[in-house]
Formats: C-alpha cells, sequence, structure tokens
C-alpha cells in the first residue's frame, strides 16, 4: 500500500498534540508539521496563562464540555509520565456583589453537570479560609483546577513525534494552497510539497488558511490582546492558588483575575483588547492589514454596536493602571498599585460569526482533503490531547479519512464545506 502523507498546518499545542495522535494510531504515515515560526508554541501557547482548567465554565454537553473536562485528565496523566512538573492548586470563584449569585450557582450547576468532583459553594468566611485576602459574598471551590507551562507540553510532545518518524518543519510558512487530483498541494516559503491530507491547526491564521483552501466561511478570526500585570515578589503569599471573579455569561472572557504560575510568581489579568495585530504583543501593534479585514467583515460591526462600551472599558484599563488595579480590588480589596509590575501578554484568536456573535464552542470545517480547526479558543490547551483525538476520530471513524483511503477525501455527507458548531458528545476510543 503507498504510504500516505499528512500535512498539518501549525505547530502550537493542537497542531502538535494532533500530530503526536495520528503518529500513535497510524506509525506508517508520512507525517509531517509545518511552523512558520523559528520554534513551536510561539504564539498562542507560549503565552498561555498555564492553567489546566477544570470544565466548570462550559455548558454541558456541548464539544466544549466534553473535551475540557476529557483533556485535562488527559493532560495530567501526560505530565505525569513525562515528569512535566504540574500542580492541582485549586481554584475560587468569588461572587463580589449579591447579583452574582445566579450566575454563580449556573456555574456550580455546570460543573457537577460535567463531573467535576469536590465542588464546595463556600460563604464569604469559608472564602477567606482559603484565600485570606479575597472578598466576596459567596464563591466556589474547584479543586481540580492545575497549573503548568504549556511550551513545555508542546517541546515534550514535538519531542515524541520527531522519535516516531514525523518531520516538524520550522520557518516554512504556507503562502497557498491548490488541489491536483485527489492530493493537496502546499506552495510554502521552503518549496512545494504534496499531501494526501492536511489538517489547518494555524490557529490565529486559520481562516486565512482555510480560505486558500476555498472554504466559505461564515466567520473571521478577531485577535483579542490579554494583558498582565505581576504580582511583585512580597505579595506573593497573598495568592494560595487561583483566584477568579464570576464572568459575564454574554462575553466569552473570565475577567481579570490572580494566577499562580508553576515556575513561580503570581499574575493579575488579564484584560480583553481588541487587537490591531494579529500576532502583535505591544500596545502599538498595529497591522493595517488585520485590521482592514476584520473592520470589512459585517459581523465586526454588529459585535460592536452591541459591546462598544464593554470594549470602552477594556481600553481604558489597558492604558490605566489604576483602573486596572480597581477592577483586581474587587476581589482582593487590600491590593495596591505598587504590588503590581507591568507582566506579558497573549493575543486570542476568537471566531466572529457574521451574526456578530463571538463563536463560544469549538468549531470545525471540511473542505476536499482539508480538515480545518477554525475555532479553539480557551481551554484549548487543556484539552489539546481530546480534541486531537476528536479530530483523529473524525479521520478514523469516516470512510472518507480512514487510512486506507485518506487519498480520496471528498467533501459530502454528513459534514458540509462550510463551518459547523458540533454540540454533540464526540467518541473517545
Amino acid at each position: 500500500m503507498e504510504r500516505r502523507s499528512v500535512v498539518i498546518v501549525g505547530a502550537g499545542i493542537i497542531g502538535l498534540a494532533t500530530a503526536l495522535e495520528l503518529s500513535t494510531r497510524f506509525p506508517g504515515l508520512n507525517l509531517i508539521v509545518l511552523e512558520k515560526e523559528a520554534s513551536v508554541a510561539s504564539h498562542q501557547t507560549g503565552h498561555n496563562s498555564g492553567v489546566i482548567h477544570s470544565g466548570i465554565y462550559y455548558k454541558p454537553g456541548s464539544l466544549k464540555a466534553t473535551l475540557c473536562v476529557g483533556g485535562a485528565r488527559r493532560m495530567i496523566a501526560f505530565c505525569t509520565e513525562h515528569e512535566i512538573p504540574f500542580e492541582r492548586c485549586g481554584k475560587l470563584i468569588v461572587a463580589t456583589v449579591q447579583s452574582e449569585l445566579p450566575q454563580l450557582h449556573e456555574l456550580y450547576r455546570r460543573g457537577i453537570a460535567n463531573g467535576l468532583k469536590g465542588l464546595r459553594i463556600l460563604s464569604s468566611e469559608e472564602i477567606q479560609e482559603i484565600e485570606p485576602f479575597v472578598s466576596g459574598v459567596s464563591g466556589i471551590h474547584v479543586p481540580e483546577t492545575a497549573i503548568v507551562d504549556f511550551k513545555r507540553v508542546a517541546m515534550k510532545i514535538a519531542e515524541l513525534i520527531t522519535l516516531a518518524g514525523g518531520t516538524i518543519r520550522l520557518s516554512t510558512r504556507v503562502e497557498a494552497l491548490r488541489r491536483a487530483g485527489n492530493k493537496t498541494v502546499l506552495i510554502t516559503s521552503a518549496g512545494e510539497l504534496e499531501a494526501d491530507l492536511v489538517i489547518n491547526c494555524a490557529g490565529l491564521q486559520s481562516d486565512r488558511v482555510s480560505r486558500m483552501a476555498g472554504a466559505q466561511l461564515d466567520l473571521q478570526i478577531v485577535p483579542f490582546r490579554g494583558e498582565y500585570y505581576d504580582v511583585v515578589s512580597e505579595q506573593h503569599h497573598r495568592v494560595r492558588g487561583l483566584i477568579y471573579p464570576v464572568p459575564d455569561p454574554n462575553f466569552p472572557f473570565l475577567g481579570v483575575h490572580f494566577t499562580r504560575r508553576i515556575g513561580g510568581g503570581v499574575e493579575a489579568g488579564p484584560n480583553a483588547v481588541l487587537a490591531l495585530d494579529r500576532e502583535g504583543y505591544s500596545k502599538l501593534s498595529f497591522s493595517a492589514k488585520d485590521i482592514s479585514e476584520y473592520l470589512s467583515f459585517f459581523g465586526f460591526w454588529k459585535l460592536a454596536r452591541k459591546h462598544w462600551r464593554m470594549s470602552l472599558d477594556e481600553m481604558y484599563r489597558s492604558w490605566s493602571k489604576p483602573a486596572f488595579v480597581r477592577a483586581l480590588q474587587r476581589l482582593m480589596p487590600t491590593l495596591a498599585a505598587a504590588d503590581l509590575k507591568p507582566g506579558g501578554t497573549g493575543v486570542r484568536a476568537q471566531a466572529l460569526a457574521r451574526d456578530g456573535k463571538l463563536i463560544d464552542d469549538f468549531a470545525f470545517a471540511y473542505t476536499d482533503g482539508m480538515v480545518h480547526v477554525c475555532n479553539v479558543p480557551s481551554p484549548a490547551a487543556t484539552a489539546s490531547f481530546a480534541i486531537a483525538n476528536h479530530i483523529v476520530d473524525v479521520i478514523a471513524t469516516d470512510e472518507r479519512y480512514r487510512p486506507a483511503v485518506l487519498a480520496t477525501v471528498h467533501c459530502s455527507s454528513p459534514f458540509s464545506c462550510g463551518i459547523e458548531e458540533i454540540e454533540v458528545p464526540v467518541l473517545l476510543g
């Protein structure tokens, strides 16, 4: 039988985990991972806060909930097997005013429905037994939440891919795609190559790669920059685990919070500012191409009309340290501006639908010879092994994707060539 070639575009943690899953299940594949940067995990994975999320936030039965809960357990198992440091430090979600209690109780209900263990509703006194410097009217303790260095995880995955015979080509940008019979030809900055199957895990560039392949997407990637402050070392004792507010259910961000890092230190943040550059980590980063793309997308203006006030608040907090501190003081009233110093930043790829809604669940698209990972926001790093398992299940269980016929992938039922959000349990076998 002819040796089949599979090319994965993107060496973030999703692309790498998918490559590892493929090499484990189908060791005969000619497996190649393309990455435009000079190292793996250069963007979202490498700028991640390092939280292994429990799955408490997500709608029961959604793909996001299923993959987060299963993925967290797989991530812990992987780190244990490969001696990658992690810590189950737990998380507090804190309601600071009475009006947040209904949403707090909804999160508790979701956590129970998603199978989380050890959840507890806390009184204000019980909050301070766990986090003495935190003030709130009620809270939830989530003991299964953990922390890790996801870049270190990604580097270990890359090592295992190479040991299994796969190839990771760095500094190789995909510039165009075209179909040639049952093959896909990838035109890259390092030359052309053919593949029987291409899996698009390009993260911040995923919609562009999808459109190169002719996908008719009803979405646009909109970048949001998250900015952090570091808590000065003298104040690290204020944070024992992770401390989060009750999130706004109308916005897919968790609000500024306190996060311990596995390598030491405590972060405070992030905000969620509309970025002017998909891969720009500075306030001054600017890309006319990136801005013109989302400004020309009809859904952006619908989003702007709905959330303009929140967007202005986030921008103000980006430039005003006192405003950032005030947001954190809702959780920790005694925190002072002197307790914080500028920290890191990250950029999140958030898919926006044409109707102006930020797509909440994981979403995939399918074109001839390609699978496109279109929307995998947080908790994507947590869920990466489960997401990879889901992608490979599609390849392995649909007759168009089985290894014996990888060269004859077509776009037909049950999948469309456009976008689909999947909210059903997935096979985990």
